[in-house]
């Protein structure tokens, strides 16, 4: 499961990071991370889809959010004895402690 993790955190990271500096026009000396470079990926993107460019980053982000509700979802899954457990300790812990004392 790490490996999905490390395969679905590395893209997202590297993506959001990549926007966020070029949107701002961090460039750092780099072409890369310029926002002459976000508007002709976003044009491109736009241009292939045939949509307006500026409706695209609200997509982007609404699919890493189902994705990455999806990837927690199967964690969970896979882990939801120890998920299970944890909540009926939490629980009896916080019902112990607010039973009045005699």
């Amino acid at each position: 499961m790490r490996y999905i993790l490390l395969f679905w955190g590395l893209p997202m990271g590297t993506f959001w990071a990549w926007y966020f500096l070029s949107v701002n026009d961090m460039n750092f000396g780099m072409l890369f991370f310029s926002r002459q470079i976000h508007d002709q990926v976003f044009d491109l993107y736009g241009h292939v889809l045939g949509m307006d460019p500026a409706s695209l980053p609200p997509l982007v982000a609404r699919a890493c959010v189902v994705d990455t509700a999806i990837i927690f979802g199967i964690l969970a899954l896979r882990r939801r004895r120890e998920i299970i457990g944890w909540a009926r300790s939490l629980r009896l812990r916080y019902l112990e402690g607010s039973a009045p004392s005699a």
